[in-house]
């Protein structure tokens, strides 16, 4: 994410906003704005994200000459005209502020379960000369509804699988263990696996997703790791040893990770034979036995229609 436009701040911004200081009623010194959730799936939202938004990208002198001409170029020919772009406002915060954005932004505690309909942070400027400076990061700070939304799903996820522990099970020691993140590679960018690993991370101690922790531990301060994950196989490891050799494969996972909890993927060739067969009765009692020790032995079906393969293979 180094040079270009990525890290000018000035082009944080929906084009449409270059033109929004002219628009203004003349004589405007302050603007404020809020930001809230208007409703929608849950009653609910898990406020998470501003703190990484705020640290990644507007605090400091962000503003400086070169990211100025830079956005006066790239404007100037979004715009194609050079009139709308507003040099004379970036340069006197460069001037008077030392780059530094003069915004008052107040917010409830990351991590809080607010009711919808509730102001869930605010912006305004602190300098009567910039009042456009208000929404011009709207777009940017808009981009928290993404961590939000990870943070408020995954506790919804939470709370389901809480009623039925509090029904089926003598404990909830598991619970926080109860969803793992395996989000890495399914998402758009390295970036979108941290905050989104990062958000999951507030209800779920279970995640191979390490950017995620990597985030907290940069933004955050977290001290040492947002979850935890251990030794699952996956297809290659499996099919490495052969189709008539997958019980050894198995069995090589329970001698190599005795007494510990690990996972073993059971659908690389046909999995009711692996579940019934293999594992069921095979490796039977070093399973039972790992558990003795103080391990899990963690089935992964992998494949199909979860409702289903899962009933079926419990």
């Amino acid at each position: 994410m180094d040079g270009g436009c990525v890290n000018n701040v000035i082009l944080l911004a929906d084009s449409y906003k270059v033109s929004h200081y002219q628009q203004y009623p003349p004589g405007t010194t302050l603007l404020y704005s809020y930001f809230e959730s208007r409703g929608g799936k849950f009653p609910y939202s898990c406020f998470f994200g501003l703190q990484y938004v705020l640290k990644r990208w507007l605090v400091g002198p962000v503003v400086t000459r070169q990211a100025i001409q830079e956005a006066k170029e790239i404007y100037s020919g979004v715009y194609m005209n050079d009139k709308d772009f507003n040099e004379d406002g970036w340069n006197y915060i460069l001037e008077h502020h030392g780059g530094r954005l003069p915004l008052r932004i107040k917010a409830v505690p990351e991590g809080t379960i607010l009711p919808t309909r509730n102001v869930l942070f605010t912006v305004e400027n602190t300098d009567p000369a910039v009042p456009w400076l208000t929404n011009f990061f709207e777009t940017v700070l808009v981009q928290v509804w993404y961590p939000m939304s990870v943070a408020t799903n995954s506790r919804i996820y939470k709370q389901v699988l809480h009623h039925y522990l509090s029904l089926t099970h003598d404990n909830l020691l598991t619970l926080d263990y109860s969803l793992h993140d395996c989000g890495y590679r399914g998402v758009s960018s390295v970036e979108t696996a941290a905050i989104g690993g990062a958000a999951n991370m507030i209800n779920f101690k279970a995640s191979d997703t390490v950017a995620g922790t990597c985030l907290l531990r940069k933004y955050y301060h977290e001290k040492t790791v947002g979850a935890h994950s251990g030794p699952f196989s996956e297809h290659s490891t499996v099919t490495s040893w052969g189709r008539h050799r997958e019980a050894d494969a198995h069995k090589h996972m329970l001698d190599t990770f005795k007494g510990r909890t690990f996972g073993c993927v059971i659908d690389s060739y046909d999995v009711w034979n692996c579940c019934e067969e293999i594992i069921g009765d095979q490796l039977k009692e070093l399973v039972k036995e790992n558990g003795k020790q103080g391990g899990c032995f963690v089935v992964r079906p992998d494949s199909g229609d979860p409702c289903t393969v899962v009933l079926k293979c419990l």
